[in-house]
This record gives structure tokens, sequence and C-alpha cells, in this order.
């Protein structure tokens, strides 16, 4: 009976027909075997294995064709994958083979089975490079020989015939499937992307060569991801994602997986995204295996990292991922609010969007988050789309420097009137820069020198950390702290991209960054002297760049300003210098230092002023107060600040003089 008669209506169960009944073939050419060599007379009339070339209905193909179709098998080679099939299927099939192996304890069959019983036999589909082996459809266990080796069908090909494909085992603890998000659409200058992906893949399809490796650079994952998931869509590519940490290392275990992924990509037209965001490129190991992954996959293959990555011999295309234009901002802010944005319940609403996207620098997925969770809350529009994109910008900084809780206010800053002025100039120029670099068009003049810098300088203890929390708070914005320490690095070149990654991360929301301490790097740049000291200086010019870029605030703490280059000055937009508290400063301080709930007793400021230390040094003091009067269980007085100035004095290595004390307790 021809399959195409057959009462099946659907794929699945055409397949399965189609699957037993070429299965039955090879039972019947066995069993052909049997009667020629006098074991058994065969019950069942015979049909030559090629002798029905419409066993399916025009337009379906069955599993067991695509595969021979995609691994170029021949009529042989797809008898003995057949002959394993039948093994996995029908436990008569296998005692059927133990009987033509004259050996009933052998029921897996062997290629000597198959060059006996199957038609049109071939020596060449036992070499290692036929499809067979190459491509892992078998596997050969032990014997004696390699005809006399059992055969099995590889799990992964037996689901595939059966119709349930699925990835491999082997395969899950390095790569992963992507789903596309057909809700989201791209922005225009990510869509001109993903049309120059999928052309230059479909040309080069077209042409017989192979397919030319994309890599695709940038700062955003999400938008690398978005444009790689959109082109393989428009291809009609199921996407896959190994990231570089999950690639083996040891060379024989990582073409394991090469040649397991090249046949999934081949039978289920797939493509792969090797995610090299995130790489350590110190690790000589990790860099030799992505370079063996980009040298020896020919499937359709997808590199992703934040510098351009240079190959020795194979050529990368190269697209540069940037962030949505701020119009594009735009229309993403309103597309993602959706009816919100088009109604008139919120007047202020276009203004809120404006105030965000001059802010923030968010991809497509960070605008639709960011209002995904602004909408779910019962505050103000404007307050809730801004905390959100402070979120969501915060996603990468965080796992990079410290973010610092901001409580300090305008009331806990004690500095004179002049550097007060200042410091709400800095304010003032962040809050309109929008206004002056775009809508006034200073933007246009070029990138340099709008950035936004200020150094504060004064001893330890003068309130320069405390200024900074209370800029940001102003701002509405996160403050982060830089550890130099963390960011320096003794191979060349590593110090750039630890400084390229966290300004591009703060760029995000322009986040206030701060660099404590900052004359440890910042210094006056040495005289050239030998390849080190050429390498600082590439360091500090690097800065230099990447600071009057920067569209964020960034603020450099010193002890010592004359430390500081003059070629530093000159770039740094405010110099703030924070002179020590004199006597009057210091009791403000004093009188502000303690918190409204703690209770205190009988304090004198214009006694606690006579002490010659910085704000700093004072909060030292009434904290550790609060604690001895807490373990008295007492209100802070004058005898536990007595105390406490003691201990404070020992740690700075000075004399608490009778003079400072006088009159205390």
């Amino acid at each position: 009976m021809s399959l195409s008669s057959s009462p099946v209506s659907n794929w699945y169960d055409i397949n399965q027909a189609y699957l037993m009944r070429s299965v039955d073939r090879v039972r019947v050419a066995i069993e052909r075997y049997l009667e020629q060599i006098g074991v058994r007379e065969s019950s069942k009339p015979i049909k030559d294995w090629e002798g029905d070339d419409v066993l399916y209905p025009q337009g379906i193909l069955p599993a067991l064709e695509q595969l021979g179709k995609t691994f170029k098998l021949s009529a042989f080679e797809q008898g003995i994958i057949l002959l394993c099939v039948g093994v996995e299927l029908d436990a008569s099939f296998a005692s059927l083979c133990a009987v033509a192996q004259s050996n009933l304890q052998h029921s897996s069959p062997t290629f000597r089975l198959a060059l006996s019983a199957l038609a049109t036999p071939s020596w060449n589909a036992l070499s290692p490079d036929s499809p067979l082996r190459y491509w892992r459809l078998i596997d050969i266990g032990p014997g004696q020989s390699l005809t006399l080796s059992p055969l099995r069908i590889d799990e992964w090909v037996l689901h595939f015939l059966l119709g349930i494909p699925h990835l491999d085992q082997r395969l899950r603890s390095a790569i992963h499937p992507l789903k596309a998000n057909r809700s989201s659409a791209l922005p225009p200058s990510h869509r001109s992307l993903v049309e120059k992906l999928a052309k230059t893949w479909s040309r080069a399809a077209q042409a017989s060569i192979h397919l030319p490796v994309v890599q695709l650079c940038g700062d955003e994952s999400g938008n690398k991801r978005s444009i790689a998931i959109a082109a393989c869509e428009e291809l009609g590519l199921n996407l896959h994602l190994m990231p570089a940490k999950t690639i083996p290392t040891n060379p024989a275990d990582l073409s394991d997986i090469i040649r397991l992924w090249e046949r999934e990509a081949a039978i289920n037209a797939s493509a792969l995204i090797l995610d090299c965001d995130r790489a350590d490129g110190n690790d000589a190991a990790r860099e030799a295996a992505i370079d063996q992954v980009i040298e020896e996959i020919r499937s359709p293959l997808i590199v992703t990292n934040l510098d351009r990555r240079r190959s020795s011999q194979r050529t990368l295309l190269t697209f540069e991922v940037r962030q949505p234009t701020t119009q594009e901002q735009e229309t993403l802010w309103h597309s993602a609010l959706g009816t919100i944005a088009t109604s008139h319940l919120d007047q202020d609403l276009e203004q809120h969007i404006r105030a965000v996207t001059s802010q923030f620098n968010l991809s497509a997925n960070a605008i639709r988050a960011a209002c995904a969770d602004a909408l779910g809350s019962n505050r103000d529009v404007g307050e809730a789309l801004w905390d959100s994109c402070r979120v969501q910008s915060r996603l990468r900084l965080d796992d990079l420097i410290q973010r610092l809780d901001l409580s300090a206010t305008w009331d806990d800053l004690v500095l004179p009137d002049a550097q007060r002025q200042v410091l709400q100039d800095v304010v003032t120029h962040v809050q309109q820069r929008f206004t002056v670099y775009e809508n006034w068009g200073f933007a246009s003049k070029g990138g340099r020198g709008l950035g936004i810098s200020a150094l504060f300088a004064g001893a330890s203890g003068t309130g320069k950390t405390m200024a900074a929390e209370v800029v940001a708070g102003q701002l509405r914005l996160d403050l982060y702290r830089v550890d130099l320490s963390a960011v320096v690095s003794k191979y060349i070149g590593e110090t750039e991209k630890n400084l390229r990654r966290i300004f591009d991360a703060a760029e995000a929301g322009g986040a206030v960054l701060l660099f404590d301490e900052a004359d440890a790097l910042f210094g006056k740049r040495s005289e050239v002297k030998d390849s080190h000291d050429r390498h600082a200086n590439i360091e500090v010019s690097y800065l230099l760049q990447r600071m009057e870029a920067y569209q964020g605030l960034a603020i450099l703490t010193t002890n010592l300003k004359d430390s500081i280059d003059q070629a530093f000055l000159r770039r740094i937009r405010f110099a703030i210098r924070f002179p020590f508290p004199d006597v009057a400063q210091r009791k403000e301080i004093w009188r502000r230092v303690f918190p409204k709930e703690t209770p205190t007793q009988d304090i004198d400021v214009s006694k606690l002023a006579r002490l010659g230390v910085a704000g700093g040094n004072i909060r030292n003091i009434a904290l550790n107060a609060a604690f001895f009067a807490a373990d008295a269980g007492e209100p802070v007085g004058m005898r536990h600040l007595l105390q406490a100035a003691r201990s404070e004095y020992v740690k700075m290595e000075r004399s608490l003089t009778e003079a400072e004390v006088k009159d205390w307790v």
C-alpha cells in the first residue's frame, strides 16, 4: 500500500508510518539474507530496498529523508541507521539480528551484518570521515574488530527520526536556545543592522559559500541579542546562545561540542551566538577556545563583544551596535507606555518622557522594563518613571563598582557660601545639560569638553564625599565610588578596558562617578623613562578623553590639589577647595551631627568646637560617644564625648591638649 493513500492526516503520523515502513523493509532484507544462508525461509514477499519511490505525499518530508538529504547519506548508510532503529523499537528485530549473526548473545547489529544483508554495500560507510561516523549518527561499541563491533543509533538521531527533535544533551551544558520576542519592535537604527546582517548571509548562501562570521560590538548586550534574534527570525533560523564562560577549554572536548553543534545547526536550521561580552582577556585557555570556535564553526555564527575582536585567520564582519538615538528612545517610551502616552490623563507626561530621555540612555529592553515597573506602581508617573530608569541603569554598574547610599542633605553640609554656590552650579549644569547641548546646539560643535567634571580638594574629613552625596541626591542620581586599586591593572591595556566598562555602563543613567583620592592615578604625568612610564601616561590620556566625553558627572577628590596635573585642571570644569573648618563652622557641624532621635544631655557645642578636627573626625567622635552612652544606659553627654575624643586622637596619633577639653566635665 502506498503511504499516500493512508488515512493518516498529519506530519507526525506520516513520519511514524514512513519510518516503520522503512524499518520493515530492512527486516525483509535480513530475512532474505537468512534465506540465502539457509537459516530460515522467508514468510513475506521480498521487495528491493529501492523499489518504491513514492512513499509519502508530495510536500511532506519525513525525518529519515531529511536526515539523508542533510548529511548526504547513501541508501546503504540509511539502511545501517534503520538496522539500529529496528533494534531500539522492536524486540523481535533484535532477535532477528542475533540469528543472522549466529550469536544469540549478540543482538546489536554490526557492520558485517549490514555488509552482508543490505543492498549496495560500501566499505566507505565504515570510514571515520563517512557521514555516519563524522556526524556521530551512530555509536560504535567495543568489539574484536571494526566489522564485529556493536552499532547503536545516537540518541539524538533516534528522537529526531521519531519526530521528537531536541537539543543534544551533550550540548546543554554550553548552549541553550533563544526565543524571539515578537512583540518587541526594534528602533530603525537597529532594524537597519538586521537587514544588513540578513542580506549578507542570504547572498553568501545563494553563492554557495561559507557564511561570514558576524561580529556585533557594543556595550549593551540586550541590543546585540535583539538584533541577532530579529535577523535569524527573518532568515528562518533557530537561534541558540553559547556564553564564552561555558566553552570547554580542553581542545578535544571542544571539538566534540563543535561537531555536535554543526550537526544540530545543519538538521534544524540553527544559528549560534557566541557571547564574549564578559570574557576575561587574560584567560589564555579561554581565549584559545573562543578562537577555535570561530575558526572551526561553518554554520551561521554571531560573535558579540564589548570591543572589536581580531581573528588570526578568519575574517569577522563587524557591526557596531549603539544605543537607540534620542529620538528613537522617545518613540520607544511612547510605544511602551501605550494608551497612557496618548491620553490626556497626565498633562505632564510629555515633559516626563523628555526628562528621562535627556538623562538616561537606555536600550529598548530597558525602556520596556522601566515602563512595566512604573506602570505597576501607584506613585506619580513622572517620579515612578525616573526611579525605574535609575534601577535599570544600575544593572551593569552594580557589577563593576560600589554604589553609595545617599543620606546627606544640604542641611548636613557645612561649607562657606562660595563653595556651596559652586556645588549648586554643578547641579545646574547637569540639570540643564540637554537644553544647552541638544536644543541650543552646543553638542553639534563636537563632543570634546561636554563632560561635566568637578575636582573636590581638601584635607581628609572636610566633607568631599558628603558633598558628592548631596549633589547626587539633589539630581536624584546614583553615586558610585570607583575603587582605583581594583581598576588599575598590571596588564597593558587592561586598565583602559576596566575604565571603559565603568564609563560606558555609567552612560546609561548618567550616574555620578566619584574617583576617591584620585591623585593616586590622576597625578602629574611622569617623564617617560621606560615602557612602564609610557603605559601609565597612556592610561592618563585615556582618562582625559573619557572624562571630556562622559555625559554624566565625574567627581575627583584629592587631599593635595597641587598633585593634580595641570592638563587635568584645564579640562575639569569645576574645582572646589574644601577648607579646614574654623571654630564657627565646627560649632555648626557639632550642632547638626546628632540625629534628632539621639538622646543628649548638657552638650556644649562651644566647648566641643575647640577640638581642632575636621567634620569627618567630628562624626566619628559623635558616633563613638553614642555607643559609650548606650552601653552606660545614659543620654550622650560631655563625659562620653571626652572618652570618644581621646580614642579618635589616638587613632590620629595626636595629643589631646588641656586647652581643648577644659571644663568638659
